[in-house]
């Protein structure tokens, strides 16, 4: 099977190099909008050849992966529509699905059918290319939402994909998947970039930031074995994006931000709930101390 590659970061770059491991791939044909990640994603032997756009990535594929930001799949869509082969699978990796459905529709017109999004339930607070690795989705759900239009034979070329390469496979509608993730990794996310941006705007904020790295240090054990895509990993990824932007109030945390663009409903259900919990705890924390949380609890206040 030839691979085309859209995107060569650390979800990209751990399929290409899980599915090679698994001896489903002859060619991996990459591309990426950064010329020096798809050099070293040759280098590293995790592409085995680098394509100068998308169009051209897709021309002898017969499986098309998209692992791009959710808010530039339309625009990969767009571009590779003409140049797909007849019989060649397309599927993504994106974390919301209901608007990259809608794209698909639109774009890839009597290719549709073959199209299998797919969000597999796995990442790190580290991104980047560097840290791929072929084992990052071995006992992970990927979770596939399909359309009446899609073809079964895609989705079951698909879906052995991902059992090979350690996935159990769950499927769900496109609307159900972006409430649920929506509440458990989309808007924890963001609510924790908010957070550190709070704290970054403190006085004292450098030394804050001093003990919150000590509290959300992790081994690279616990690592492997705690599920790194939701409330999890959402400090610690939001402390180390602190730590590459100065100052972080400015910055934007652009993958969370687009996966929330791309579900506002379901983020604004969540969100909406999250403040109604919070106004609660307030008025909780203002009849007694932290300390006496479970008298309060006794004498029968929600917490």
């Amino acid at each position: 099977m030839n691979l085309a590659l859209i995107g060569v970061g650390l979800i990209g770059g751990s399929f290409a190099r899980a599915v090679r491991a698994a001896g489903r791939v002859n060619r991996i044909v990459g591309f990426d909008t950064q010329p020096e990640a798809l050099q070293r994603a040759l280098e590293l032997g995790v592409i085995d050849d680098i394509a100068l756009s998308a169009a051209h990535a897709v021309a002898n594929a017969d499986l098309v992966m998209i692992a791009t930001p959710v808010g530039g799949t339309r625009a990969v869509l767009r571009e590779i529509a003409p140049h797909l082969r007849s019989a060649a699978i397309i599927t993504d990796v994106g974390s919301t699905k209901t608007g990259v459905i809608e794209a698909a529709r639109a774009e890839l017109a009597g290719a549709f059918e073959r199209f299998v999004p797919a969000h597999p339930i796995a990442g790190s607070e580290r991104s980047g290319l560097e840290h791929s690795d072929s084992s990052l989705f071995r006992g992970t759900v990927c979770i596939i939402t399909l359309s009446t239009d899609t073809d079964l034979n895609a989705v079951r070329q698909v879906e052995s994909l991902w059992n090979d390469i350690g996935c159990t496979v769950e499927q769900m509608s496109s609307e159900e998947h972006d409430h649920i993730f929506a509440a458990v990794s989309h808007l924890p996310h963001l609510l924790a970039f908010a957070f550190v941006a709070q704290i970054a705007s403190d006085k004292d904020a450098n030394r804050k930031f001093a003990f919150a790295d000590q509290a959300f240090a992790t081994s690279p054990a616990s690592r492997r074995r705690v599920p790194r895509c939701g409330a999890t990993s959402a400090f610690p990824t939001a402390l180390r994006f602190r730590a590459s932007c100065a100052p972080i109030a400015s910055c934007s945390p652009c993958c969370s931000v687009q996966s929330t663009r791309a579900t506002p409903n379901p983020c604004v259900v969540s969100f909406s709930k999250q403040l109604w919990h919070a106004e609660e705890f307030r008025s909780v924390s203002n009849k007694c101390s932290f300390t006496g949380h479970l008298r309060c609890r006794h004498a029968g206040m929600s917490v």
